[in-house]
């Protein structure tokens, strides 16, 4: 039998088939990830494993809220002692002008953004190096890792949405009529969130030092951000520039427009956020399926 399977190794290694046994076209797909760049077909594949998304995202959810005394509360804690501060510092010593807006709910939309963001950006970065021995026993397309990790701070943002709701109750005002705005700018976010995390996941797998540098990263980038302060801080000359570069400054200054002032988003600037974000997703799709076949050799 181990002659007989030498010997149809040895011809088709030859180039000859032998007679009755027909030559694959190549591995079986169990064993291979191909480059898949269609977007339709991407489309598809993620919504084929919508599944194992929900699974991982309920794993990840269990496993950190599992021991905590407070449980899910440490999803509003967070942004609200952040915004504690930020009123302190900013409001109070630094006087951060918001019109009739009240500085609390000002900085607290921001933080809902920024905390999405580096939920999935630190989370989404670690997806793969810590589901290398899951990712090499089932076949799935590998971008529903991070892809997980961002369902999983999908959450935590609507947790604190609602805490948003009751904060507006407190301050004796509500959301402005123009709060539709929000959904083109929720897709920018997820956009540009989404192509960052690929980006990270695969960057962490083959450079481990990219770990390291999540929490400086973080914590740089919520004074990098304007999340305690308007878009307007930013010099004038420069905002397309970093708007290019950090989309989630004209996210943030859109939601605040739309929702604490009734007015729409600046479009050049939403334009420009739009733009950056569908780079940041396209790029960041194709250097992962560039550097994915990769990943079980450098592991």
């Amino acid at each position: 039998m181990g002659g007989q399977r030498a010997q149809v190794i040895d011809e088709r290694g030859s180039g000859t088939a032998p007679p009755g046994v027909p030559i694959p076209a190549g591995p079986p797909p169990e064993l291979v990830f191909k480059r898949r760049l269609r977007p339709q077909q991407v489309a598809r594949e993620l919504w084929a494993a919508r599944e194992l998304v929900r699974a991982l995202a309920e794993r990840d959810l269990r496993a950190r809220y599992k021991q905590a005394v407070l449980g899910f509360a440490w999803a509003v804690l967070t942004p609200l002692a952040l915004c504690a501060i930020f009123t302190l510092v900013f409001h109070r010593a630094v006087k951060i002008e918001t019109g009739a807006a009240p500085y609390t709910l000002f900085a607290y939309v921001g933080l809902i953004v920024w905390q999405f963001f580096s939920n999935t950006m630190n989370q989404g970065a670690l997806s793969l190096a810590n589901n290398l021995s899951l990712l090499n026993k089932v076949y799935c397309p590998r971008e529903v890792f991070p892809l997980a990790t961002m369902l999983v701070a999908t959450v935590d943002m609507v947790i604190g949405i609602g805490v948003l709701g009751l904060m507006f109750l407190v301050f004796w005002t509500a959301p402005a009529a123009t709060f539709l705005w929000a959904v083109p700018l929720l897709l920018i976010q997820f956009a540009f969130t989404y192509g960052i995390a690929l980006i990270l996941s695969v960057a962490v797998v083959y450079l481990r030092d990219v770990r390291h540098l999540l929490p400086i990263i973080t914590q740089m980038g919520v004074f990098a951000t304007p999340v305690a302060y308007p878009l307007a801080k930013i010099p004038h000359r420069l905002q397309e520039i970093y708007v290019g570069v950090n989309p989630l400054g004209a996210v943030i200054e859109g939601y605040r427009k739309a929702l604490l002032y009734g007015e729409a988003p600046d479009v050049r600037m939403t334009l420009i956020a739009a733009a950056s974000s569908l780079v940041f997703l396209v790029g960041g799709y194709l250097l992962f399926k560039k550097l994915e076949t990769g990943i079980a050799d450098v592991a």
